[in-house]
């Protein structure tokens, strides 16, 4: 799957899993890409000390997963994440 991806595709995908708020499903639903595929994209695309540096940042993090949110939240982002180019 990750093959099909266009290069900044995966560089997005990649910033979206290092993002403590956008969550796998959205990931998911944008590239196709279910969290064990996105895992083995970073395990690929990353250093070995990065990778294990990612892996202990979203472990634990309820934001990363759409089913342990709080129900009140309804978006992937911030929506001051994105600023505008003028």
């Amino acid at each position: 799957m990750t093959e099909q991806l266009s290069e900044a595709d995966l560089s997005r995908v990649i910033e979206m899993a290092w993002e403590d708020r956008t969550p796998f499903e959205a990931i998911e639903q944008l590239y196709g890409l279910a969290e064990s595929d996105v895992i083995k994209l970073m395990r690929q695309q990353l250093k070995p000390s990065s990778f294990r540096l990612w892996r202990q940042r979203v472990g634990g993090r309820t934001t990363k997963h759409a089913a342990l949110r709080h129900p009140d939240v309804q978006r992937a982002y911030c929506a001051s994440q994105y600023k505008l180019s003028r």
